[in-house]
């Protein structure tokens, strides 16, 4: 993948990060909010020299669209490493409860210890953080009932700071979706594209794809088959699988061509719809 190049990292995202230094005094616990599909790839490293031992509670959101039994991998291993973690669904509200449940019991021993220092009672207060994508603004609007936070299928919607009160007794704190300045591994970069995380025009789609064929041909040829009605032996040059399947669904220009863009498209947007089937594509290996 040495042909990828994707970075992404406009010029807001520099002060939401000065933003999240500066209020991670004022909360109690962080959620880091992962994309169940790439745990690893979704983790801003960034984050970990920010936070400096703040308690954090790590959720896996978008599990519907994973492999539901390396999800379970995933939450043995970061079980394993002595973190919190919760699978959860941010548009149906499945796993939120649990959330809650561990963020709350988190934020709990620390407001224990202003009590017994004097200071009055206060609610849980919490930060999420996760790239952009990842579906902070999509949680919130669950938790709270109403549609209080910006919230689109596409990245980079959320700006600003915004306090909103769950329940009794957590306070969460939005912030915008943030990346890195540098992918130093380009599959991190290709895995971050195809997810979402990245605006689409913002990389070079055609190269993208190629490296998405070949990991469709080569570990889910099945599904391809079965998808576009395709018969084996698959095509191994990406263009030629990319004509193949472009013209059983019928992505045709006058004359009968192959309109490549339209295909490269469909199927990226299958993908995302799992009308593919569910993937993980970060193993804890």
């Amino acid at each position: 993948m040495d042909d990828l190049n994707i970075n992404w990292f406009p010029g807001h995202m520099t002060k939401a990060l000065r933003m999240m230094r500066a209020n991670l005094k004022l909360v109690d616990v962080v959620i880091e909010l992962l994309d169940a599909r790439i745990p690893v790839s979704s983790a801003n490293p960034v984050m970990n020299e920010l936070l400096e031992g703040k308690p954090r509670v790590i959720a896996l959101n978008k599990a519907d669209l994973a492999d539901p039994e390396w999800t379970k991998q995933w939450i043995k291993t970061f079980h394993d490493q002595g973190l919190q973690v919760v699978a959860l669904d941010s548009m149906t509200g499945k796993g939120t409860k649990a959330l809650v449940s561990q963020v709350e019991q988190l934020g709990n021993a620390k407001a224990r210890k202003l009590v017994d220092r004097g200071v009055n009672p206060r609610a849980v207060r919490a930060m999420i953080l996760g790239i952009p994508n990842v579906g902070k603004s999509s949680l919130i609007n669950k938790l709270n009932g109403v549609h209080v936070a910006n919230a689109a299928n596409k990245p980079g919607v959320t700006r600003g700071k915004q306090w909103i009160k769950i329940g009794r007794n957590l306070e969460l704190l939005d912030t915008p979706g943030v990346l890195w300045p540098k992918f130093e591994d380009p599959v991190v970069g290709f895995r971050l594209a195809i997810t979402g995380a990245i605006k689409d025009d913002i990389y070079d789609i055609e190269k993208v794809m190629v490296h998405m064929l070949t990991l469709l041909r080569e570990q889910y040829s099945q599904r391809l088959i079965e998808r576009y009605k395709l018969t084996l032996p698959l095509p191994e040059d990406a263009t030629a699988l990319l004509e193949l399947i472009g013209r059983r669904r019928g992505c045709l220009r006058s004359g009968g061509i192959v309109d490549y863009e339209k295909t490269r498209r469909l199927i990226l947007k299958e993908f995302r719809d799992t009308k593919l089937g569910t993937f993980t594509l970060d193993r804890p290996e």
